[in-house]
């Protein structure tokens, strides 16, 4: 009898585990849709270890402006600093950027 007991418990401990599981993944889910439906590429300009990288990146913004989360990026050009053309080179990279995102808003509209 205390086996069937303990077995019963058992069953009944591994169907609120899974159920938990189940709850949890749906909400992140939900949440993840949530930031992909409000989320827009844009172009942005980082600058580290002396290069300057042009990408495009699909964000998702708050209320205030701030970035809730990075889903997309693509790296469109990157420039040496001491580059002789930088300010040539930058002003296509940003010129190829902005074509893009207006390519990518496109496809997700």
């Amino acid at each position: 009898m205390r086996f069937l007991i303990v077995l019963v418990a058992l069953a009944v401990a591994a169907v609120v585990v899974v159920l938990l599981l189940y709850g949890f993944s749906d909400r992140a889910s939900r949440s993840r849709a949530r930031l992909e439906g409000g989320a827009r590429w844009e172009t942005h300009t980082e600058s580290s270890g002396g290069v300057t990288a042009v990408v495009v990146r699909r964000v998702s913004r708050g209320g205030a402006g701030d970035v809730l989360a990075e889903i997309g990026r693509q790296t469109v050009a990157t420039i040496p600093d001491g580059d002789p053309e930088w300010e040539e080179r930058y002003h296509d990279a940003m010129a190829r950027a902005r074509s893009r995102v207006a390519a990518l808003e496109s496809e997700t509209d």
